[in-house]
């Protein structure tokens, strides 16, 4: 057992603790980025001008009528940049633009005394247009050849010999649909500049280094003078990566032109319509099994809906890819991937980050191929699992891929599958117009970053005489519980109570050069950074102890007088990573999370309503750190990973006129996110036990995105209802989301079809 996930007698880690802001959260004590406003003085408001266009060259620009507005004080306008004019990671998104590219972009900027006084000015500016041809879909992009970026490609065998060979092979396309962040904190920002010129923004940002790096480059400053600080977040779900950084930039520079504080808040409408969200993708396939049913072929073609412009969509793509297998084995695969430019907002990092439509691909095969194989899905998964040591398609070998079997076994059994089963069939057999049905459904996704140089971290640590300790780590907490976790951490490795440690906010002048805190890699990365500057300290203070076992703030104290150091800087980088992008080869994961689901779906046959019955999980966190905070991962992730799945249906106006590209869903009355009603009525959550990760910090494993693909659960159960209405042995193709006027039409259309022969008649 490595020295990283050893875990010592009487350790905190491990311990069932509530989040360490739970008090504060349900008081509302907490304070958020925006919450700092009313305690700055002189605060300037920040409203934008929004293109009305999808697509189209700025002619004119007129700004000064918006100074007769009483209490406007500034309008931005590219003019003002001291530096690049420009605010994206790749250089390809200029903060205030010649060219709008989707409907609602920011053209300028208003500031006033107050927001009301920002957004009146706002509406007195004058901008001419000259509409332009817009793309709006992935199938408008791909027909008109519209893609940007690098077009990645993994594989392995001859795919074609294969194919020609298979017993059966289908093919098809998949096509499934982006998803809302939907964060209850908006994107704000405050910025203010010392006596020194020390800018210093508050963001609400997962990547306070990159918001740094990039309000430098807006204001043509070094890195070191900006300092960017995240309190907390009201929520990110990776909406914050790379989106916070425009916000941040027009604060900061609002308050490098006009000497006062700035302050930058969306308003909900401006939230959804101005910033990323989840890629929709294409897939079309082919695919062939044998006469058993297993796996033998795979040609896939991924086109991710990257928006105007490239932020994330490369690595988004690049891990969509990598986990187009999940959980199962293919021995000959050729996955092709390319990025779409169409002119919506620039889309994002999200829970999962391609993960999960990567995996969407392969599981919606799965599952319309499994009737025309007359097997059971059920059967037809498990028969194509991942065996201990087998390679994915980009070379990294699968360790303990048994833990996928023993989950499913243990769902099996625990969530009394082959009982219920039958008790579907006959309940089926009695209701004409109900049908219910039961899915079960694999994960297996890896965990790093899979560009190498983020996996690293650093951390910084203070004992103070008094014995009480102070923890600095570059991860930022969004509600997931990482800071809880991480006083866990430094409370174990140190070998002190919980409350003798407090954590200090997320800066970069106290820990330089992070990386984001997504990947679900928060946990992993900064507490063992964290863990490692811990034992640069207990390691000084044992030789001052020299074995006389003396008390905490006794040896503190004595450590002190005898000029010992007690502060230590930490880092932490994940080793046995190596990625070569230009062939998709390599070992980018440190390791694979595993998890299994079993859902119980009903469905109505007049209006494809549904209701989620019951929900068995088993997932694989390794060796907790903290329990219930994965348990409230675990569960959060399902429901969400089932909202877009089945609920959330981001709308765009396709039609021609001045309205084309206009997001239509722009607030929660038009755009369904899971409730209490959407809640398995049955809910049952359980940790796969004896699952130790060597090498991770103390055996633990990562939870953030993972359990948001035990959805897929859901997805399948719908598609099974759907196919109970029709004869048996037919397929149903289901749209994603699966809402309920989809799920109608889609049983419906098994209520009209004809039996099929069976496979190989």
């Amino acid at each position: 057992m490595s020295e990283l996930s050893q875990r010592p007698e009487h350790a905190v880690v491990g311990e069932g603790m509530p989040h360490e802001s739970a008090a504060l959260h349900v008081t509302g004590r907490a304070i958020y980025t925006d919450d700092l406003t009313p305690r700055t003085k002189g605060v300037l408001h920040a409203w934008p001008v929004q293109s009305p266009h999808a697509h189209a060259r700025i002619t004119r620009l007129h700004i000064e009528p918006a100074y007769g507005e009483p209490g406007v004080v500034r309008v931005l306008t590219a003019g003002d940049v001291p530096g690049l004019n420009d605010s994206g990671i790749k250089h390809d998104e200029p903060l205030f633009p010649t060219e709008v590219m989707y409907h609602g972009q920011g053209v300028c900027w208003v500031l006033g005394e107050t927001l009301e006084a920002a957004r009146r000015g706002a509406g007195r500016i004058e901008v001419d247009y000259e509409p332009l041809p817009a793309l709006l879909t992935i199938r408008e992009a791909i027909a008109a050849r519209s893609f940007q970026g690098v077009m990645p490609g993994a594989g392995r065998g001859d795919v074609e010999e294969a194919l020609a060979r298979a017993a059966h092979v289908f093919e098809g396309e998949t096509e499934m649909a982006g998803q809302e962040q939907f964060y209850l904190e908006t994107h704000a920002s405050l910025a203010e500049v010392d006596d020194n010129g020390q800018v210093f923004v508050q963001s609400s940002t997962q990547h306070p280094t990159e918001t740094q790096e990039v309000v430098a480059h807006v204001l043509g400053l070094s890195s070191h003078a900006v300092t960017v600080q995240c309190l907390r977040m009201g929520g990110g779900f990776g909406g914050k990566e790379t989106q916070a950084n425009p916000y941040a930039a027009v604060a900061a520079l609002g308050a490098t032109v006009t000497g006062r504080p700035v302050r930058v808040r969306l308003t909900r409408a401006q939230d959804i319509t101005m910033t990323g969200k989840r890629h929709g993708f294409h897939a079309g396939w082919r695919v062939g099994f044998d006469d058993t049913g297993h796996l033998v072929a795979l040609d896939t073609t991924l086109t991710s809906d990257g928006g105007w412009s490239l932020d994330l969509s490369e690595p988004v793509l690049a891990r969509a890819i990598c986990h187009v297998d999940n959980a199962y084995w293919i021995p000959a695969i050729r996955i092709h991937g390319r990025v779409a430019r169409t002119h919506k907002t620039s889309q994002t990092a999200f829970r999962g980050f391609g993960g999960p439509q990567g995996m969407l691909v392969i599981e919606d095969i799965l599952g319309r191929c499994a009737p025309l194989l007359g097997i059971d899905p059920l059967d037809l998964r498990r028969r194509n699992f991942y065996a201990e040591g087998q390679e994915t398609p980009y070379g990294q070998p699968v360790r303990h891929a048994d833990r996928v079997r023993v989950a499913w076994d243990q769902v099996l059994a625990t969530g009394d599958v082959v009982r219920r089963t039958q008790e579907i069939a006959a309940f089926n057999a009695a209701h004409a117009h109900t049908k219910r049905a039961l899915a079960v459904t694999p994960v297996k996704f890896g965990i790093s970053f899979n560009l190498t140089a983020f996996n690293q971290a650093g951390a910084l640590v203070h004992v103070y005489k008094d014995g009480s300790v102070l923890i600095n780590h570059g991860g930022t907490e969004m509600g997931q519980g990482l800071h809880t976790k991480m006083l866990q951490v430094a409370a174990t490795s140190l070998g002190v109570p919980l409350s003798r440690v407090r954590l200090a906010p997320t800066r970069t002048d106290k820990v330089p050069n992070t990386s984001a805190t997504a990947a679900s890699s928060g946990s992993d990365l900064n507490g063992a950074a964290i863990k490692n500057a811990c034992e640069q300290i207990t390691a000084r203070l044992a030789e001052v102890d020299d074995g006389r076992n003396l008390a905490w703030d006794e040896l503190v104290r004595e450590a002190y007088f005898a000029r010992v150091p007690l502060f230590a800087a930490g880092y932490y980088r994940t080793e046995g990573l190596h990625w070569d992008a230009t062939v998709f080869r390599g070992t980018p994961f440190k390791y694979f999370a595993y998890g299994v689901a079993a859902a119980e779906v009903e469905v109505d046959g007049f209006t494809g309503a549904y209701r989620t019955r019951r929900v068995d999980i088993v997932h694989d966190v390794g060796d907790s750190l903290s329990p219930l905070v994965d348990l409230g991962q675990i569960e959060g992730g399902f429901v969400q990973g089932a909202g877009w799945l089945t609920l959330e249906d981001l709308r765009w106006d396709t039609t021609e006129g001045e309205h084309r590209g206009r997001l239509t869903t722009q607030a929660a009355s038009t755009y369904k996110l899971p409730s209490f009603s959407e809640m398995p009525e049955d809910f049952r959550v359980a940790t796969l036990e004896h699952a130790h990760e060597d090498g991770a910090v103390y055996g633990s494993k990562a939870v953030g995105e993972p359990p948001l693909m035990l959805a897929f659960s859901v997805r399948e159960a719908l598609r099974q209802a759907c196919a109970a209405f029709g004869p048996a042995g037919i397929s149903v193709e289901l749209p994603s989301p699966a809402t309920p006027e989809a799920v109608y039409w889609a049983l419906d259309t098994a209520r009209r079809a004809v039996a099929p022969e069976p496979a190989g008649a």
